[in-house]
């Protein structure tokens, strides 16, 4: 007799069933098979031949889920009837549910009807069902007897039943425990005739739903329940208030239960509570910032599991094991706990989908990911099968030559030899992406131990001073004192886990700073951001695990302390150090837009997060731009260009929500155009200053001007709470200003200036472009003309911008007496000039001393003035390099004088860059530009006939 005769089923029960069910023909041999890999079903069909009909006609439906409540009703009767039951009749009729629909799974999967995924959803939708269920049950009669709970304001209050682990994840196997956490919104007492608190009546629901489904009886039980992932495990509650959850674990929840959250889903219950209670610890669970600090945790298990493979059984267990089905979780998992809170599509809790999306954010390679994917997809078909030989709950490779066998043909092999050497294919290739993706900084790694000992404190300052100055530092002794004294303060205030990790960081940091000049300056600027982000040490733990963040975080400290600064205030920002071809290369303006765009489209309708993001998105974005100017992978124009693109992205962004916010109350702004058809106004948002001259530096205000271009018919918005456009146009104006301007935990966007609008601070936020036109043509001095050379449209409705283009060019090329503008432009600059601080002797302000950037401005901005008339064509551009240009092309200036002039404005933006980058004034030693402040005396003297005020040899008569 050959080893399958031993596992096929005896002739006398096929017959039986077939005579029971009249089989056809390919119906008899699914049950031969399902049999053959089944003892489990063998006895089950043995001792009860009807359950054949129930899987039969169960086969004909597309998803299993689907059909529950139908077949549990023609088993067991309608809901009236099922709730009517005695407590252990409705038991009973659970436990038959549950035997029929686990055979009726087995009977699918094992015959090729469903695949695994289909395999895992049914089973994990028949455990949500037989909770609901049971839940339902057992409130209507605990409900009988105390009424229904309520909250303080006499709100109905419902138990949220939150299945984790594999249950949450939609990827419950065969014969698997359930974990469910219980949860209710507030506490309360019920309104029966006999009241009790909320938390005793959930509590005791919570009992009589355990009991339902897990205790064992005649006819078995529905499934297992472990309650032990709830706060505190057996010790704690069996039902918790959303804010006693909140706080648990806002003070007190560990890594591992934010692992065990990643899958968690509301499955029964009060859903809407449920949703509430998820939205309320998905920032436990997801945090904004990477999450380093998860690596600890992943060391730990990985040495766990590195520990039990040791144990040769630990091979057999297609879970537990090398290769195994945990190890294709763990990666997934850590880039969600590590990316989570950043990017919400890593928030999904099946495992598949979130590998693919690992490979389309570029986080794995697209050949680990089908090895991962088909690799799960085998394990998980292999443990499912493995369970249905006898329902139990087991992941160990059976060691019976018989039950070997029946695994191999389950899983569509002739013998145990192909079934185990396609085992180990995927098993090896999981555990080789396991090693390479997890791979984790060698513990064992060489210290610096003289370094590792300055840090602690060891031996007596002289030595330590040694080991500084052995080491390359210069200032020793200055060094160690900062360092010592900073390691004193803040000691008795931190954790132990902190205190561990800076005992890793600070010996590497220290090496770091040692290849720098000016290494105290450093080390001071270090440990202001230490300071910073101690009680979020997860930044602590990125700069360990990341050694080339940490380099790239001393590279940047050394080259500038605003970069510095910037880091201090917002360590969200470390983040960005991991990578540095991103840090390094800063995107075009589209992809600045691509990417605001995505970060607002995570929070449509929460407007505290979007003013956070778009601070963020600033940062961020500044970030990139000082990093690459420090390394000088940026020209001084790109800086400015880069900086400008990033305003603008911003202003349009808040634009649109300002716009859709309002229009959302009084609807869309409607008025009549001069022949009598209507139309939608809009809003111009126009540049000034550095904006409209595309010559942003850190940390610039914003110049703007608003304007709409509304007329006065009928000029109302369209919605239920209608406004006149005017005031519909100063709200949005004042919207965007505000968002703009108000100082949040993330900060301030930007300081906003709107005094150069008509009237300046006593006219109109927002003007009409009729009325700015006729400002402007009546009513603008000399110097307003001279701030409109350097405006242009930035964000807005494009038609009003058009309308402001065709504006300026009337404005500008206006006719002018030269000696009139001559006297003006001079005289405006000599009372700026009055009106300023004196800069000490020997030293330069970049921007308003003489021969400075503001002189080159008022030069060029005279020249315009001038000549537009005559020649419209330089009024092209609004910046002051291409001005220059446009000049020169024109034949005002001759191409020696502009090259000069270009040369120089491009010198003194790029020390005012610089300037800043070092958190210092634009102010220089003189000497070191005197060449190019004779350029602009020189050339004052040649094309406006006069010095610039201030010089020595200028008269203001």
């Amino acid at each position: 007799m050959s080893d399958l005769d031993e596992i096929t089923p005896e002739q006398t029960l096929l017959d039986q069933l077939n005579q029971a069910s009249s089989l056809e023909p390919s119906q008899r041999a699914q049950l031969q098979h399902v049999l053959s890999c089944s003892p489990f079903i063998q006895q089950s069909l043995a001792a009860e031949p009807g359950i054949l009909d129930y899987v039969i006609n169960g086969c004909a439906d597309d998803f299993l889920g689907d059909g529950l409540e139908a077949r549990f009703t023609r088993l067991s009767g309608a809901v009236d009837a099922r709730r009517a039951l005695e407590t252990a009749s409705f038991g009973r009729e659970l436990r038959r549910l549950r035997r029929r629909e686990m055979i009726l799974i087995a009977w699918r999967d094992l015959n090729g009807i469903d695949d695994t995924d289909a395999t895992l959803r049914s089973l994990s939708k028949l455990a949500d069902f037989c909770v609901a269920e049971a839940l339902a049950y057992h409130e209507h009669h605990l409900q009988a007897r105390f009424g229904q709970p309520r909250g303080p304001n006499g709100e109905p209050i419902g138990l949220v039943v939150i299945g984790m682990g594999k249950l949450g994840g939609d990827e419950l196997n065969y014969s698997s425990d359930i974990d469910l956490i219980f949860a209710y919104a507030e506490e309360g007492e019920t309104d029966g005739r006999k009241t009790i608190s909320n938390a005793e009546y959930f509590i005791r629901l919570g009992q009589r739903l355990i009991r339902s489904l897990d205790e064992k009886t005649g006819h078995g039980f529905v499934f297992r329940v472990d309650m032990r992932l709830r706060p505190n495990g057996d010790e704690g509650p069996l039902a918790m208030s959303f804010d006693g959850l909140e706080l648990y674990y806002a003070t007190r929840g560990r890594e591992w239960e934010r692992y065990a959250w990643i899958k968690a889903r509301v499955i029964a219950g009060d859903a809407e509570a449920g949703r509430e209670l998820m939205d309320m610890l998905r920032p436990f669970v997801f945090r904004r910032y990477l999450d380093f600090g998860a690596f600890s945790q992943l060391r730990e298990m990985k040495r766990m599991i590195e520990r039990e493979m040791t144990d040769a059984a630990m091979h057999n267990n297609i879970k537990l094991g090398p290769g195994g089905i945990r190890e294709i979780e763990f990666i997934g998992q850590l880039f969600q706990l590590l990316r989570g809170g950043r990017e919400p599509a890593l928030q999904a809790r099946r495992l598949i989908p979130v590998l693919a999306i690992l490979e389309e954010m570029g986080e794995l390679e697209g050949h680990t990911v089908t090895d991962l994917t088909v690799g799960y997809d085998f394990l998980r078909r292999a443990e499912n099968r493995l369970q249905m030989l006898y329902d139990h709950q087991t992941q160990t490779l059976p060691d019976n030559k018989f039950d070997q066998l029946r695994l191999a043909i389950a899983m569509g092999f002739e013998d145990w030899g192909s079934f185990l050497y396609a085992l180990d294919q995927h098993r090896d290739r999981v555990h080789g992406h396991f090693s390479e993706v997890l791979r984790l900084p060698d513990d064992d790694d060489e210290s610096e131990e003289p370094l590792e000992r300055v840090w602690n404190g060891l031996g007596n300052v002289a030595d330590r001073v040694a080991v500084l100055e052995r080491h390359g530092f210069e200032q020793a002794s200055v060094l160690e004192r900062h360092l010592s004294s900073w390691r004193d303060t803040q000691g008795p205030a931190i954790s132990g886990t902190v205190a561990q990790r800076l005992d890793q960081l600070m010996p590497d940091l220290l090496h770091d700073i040692s290849t720098y000049q000016g290494q105290v300056a450093i080390l001071d600027r270090m440990l202001d951001l230490l300071t910073a982000i101690l009680r979020r040490s997860v930044y602590v733990a990125l700069l360990i695990e990341q050694p080339q963040a940490r380099r790239q975080l001393v590279r940047l400290v050394h080259g500038s302390p605003w970069i510095a600064s910037l880091l201090t205030q917002h360590p969200i920002l470390l983040d960005e150090l991991i990578d540095p071809e991103t840090l390094y290369a800063p995107p075009n303006k589209t992809e600045l837009a691509q990417e605001l765009g995505e970060l607002l489209g995570k929070c449509p309708h929460d407007e505290e997060r979007s003013l956070d993001e778009l601070r963020r998105f600033k940062q961020l974005a500044t970030l990139r731009v000082a990093a690459a100017d420090v390394v000088g992978a940026l020209p001084v124009m790109r800086v400015s260009d880069q900086l400008t693109w990033i305003a603008e992205v911003i202003l349009e962004a808040v634009h649109q929500r300002a716009r859709q916010q309002i229009e959302a109350r009084h609807g869309k702004p409607r008025a009549l155009n001069e022949a009598g058809d209507e139309f939608t106004p809009g809003l111009a948002i126009i540049g000034y200053g550095k904006l409209g001259g595309i010559e942003l530096g850190y940390g610039s205000d914003l110049d703007v001007v608003f304007l709409h271009d509304s007329t006065d018919r009928e000029a109302v918005t369209d919605g239920d709470r209608s406004i006149d456009n005017s005031l519909y146009f100063a709200r949005l104006a004042q919207k965007i200003t505000h968002t703009l301007s108000i100082r949040t935990p993330a900060g301030v966007l930007y300081e906003v200036d709107t005094r150069l609008r008509p009237d300046g601070v006593g006219g109109l936020l927002v003007s009409s472009v009729n009325a700015f036109a006729q400002y402007q043509a009546e009513h603008a001095w000399v110097w307003e003309m001279q701030a409109m050379c350097r405006a242009r449209f930035v964000a807005g409705t494009d038609s009003v911008g058009d309308t402001f283009a065709g504006i300026r060019r009337q404005t500008l090329t206006q006719g002018r007496d030269p000696a009139e503008l001559r006297e003006a432009v001079v005289g405006m600059r000599r009372k700026m000039r009055t009106n300023q601080a004196e800069t000490p002797a020997g030293l330069f302000h970049l921007k308003r001393d003489v021969g400075g950037i503001t002189d080159m401005e008022f030069l060029v901005q005279y020249l315009l003035l001038r000549h537009a008339a005559d020649h419209p064509e330089i009024l092209e551009f609004t910046d002051n390099i291409r001005q220059l240009g446009s000049l020169r092309d024109a034949g005002l200036i001759d191409a020696e004088a502009s090259e000069a002039l270009i040369q120089t404005y491009r010198t003194l933006r790029d020390a005012g860059h610089h300037q800043a980058l070092m958190g210092s004034r634009p102010v220089v030693e003189a000497q070191a530009y005197e060449t190019e402040r004779q350029v602009v005396i020189d050339q004052w003297k040649t094309l406006i006939g006069c010095v610039p005020p201030g010089t020595d040899s200028d008269s203001s008569e």
